[in-house]
């Protein structure tokens, strides 16, 4: 199982991700985040596989938990954003980020997606 970090300031999309990775068994959601502070505390406290992100959060926005994380050894980073301008997503990748996705995405794609963008990034070569 893929052990899992959701950050995101949107309680009830936060509740949705949750539900949609808990009902498919490639996925454990080990915590959710509210802002960019407290995802850097819960990657500190559960030691995830992955972390779905969002880059518009409040205390530390998704870029600086992009930072931040790349210095913790965070494992595999995947940015999900409502924004899709070519230099937001240039930006995050440069920033380490293993993928982006785009909210609004259905929720079946999404998990297919992540643990699509979560292989390719473990897998050596």
């Amino acid at each position: 199982m893929i052990r899992t970090v959701i950050a995101d300031d949107n309680g009830d999309l936060r509740l949705l991700l949750s539900l949609a990775l808990r009902r498919d068994d490639r996925f454990e959601v080990v915590a959710t985040a509210a802002d960019g502070e407290e995802a850097i505390d819960l990657i500190a406290a559960h030691e995830p596989d992955l972390l779905l992100l969002d880059l518009a959060m409040p205390k530390k926005d998704g870029y600086e938990v992009l930072a931040d994380v790349g210095t913790t050894g965070c494992p595999v980073v995947v940015v999900l954003s409502g924004f899709s301008a070519e230099e937001v997503v240039d930006r995050a990748l440069e920033l380490g980020a293993a993928g982006f996705l785009l909210k609004g995405t259905d929720l079946k794609t999404v998990c297919d997606q992540l643990a699509e963008i979560y292989q390719r990034a473990v897998t050596p070569g």
